[in-house]
């Protein structure tokens, strides 16, 4: 399993918090790339819910990690 911010990036008008199955099934209706439901796939599932994308990839950069100056805008 391996993630790009593209490919993540599929995933974050998900419905969340939600299941491995509801995230296949999204990303399925959404015409998500197919590296993405595979990714999906290989997670391995308990029955968990998955609260945000951090939750799937750990490393998904957040809005705080991009150095930008807004207020130049």
């Amino acid at each position: 399993m391996y993630w790009t911010l593209e490919l993540a990036s599929k995933l974050e008008d998900a419905p969340w918090p939600a299941t491995k199955d509801e995230l296949i099934d999204f990303a399925i209706r959404s015409g998500a790339p197919l590296e993405v439901i595979e990714n999906l796939q290989e997670i391995e599932d308990e029955g968990e819910v998955y609260e945000t994308i951090e939750d799937i990839w750990p490393d998904y950069p957040s809005k705080e990690d991009f150095f930008f100056n807004e207020e130049e805008y």
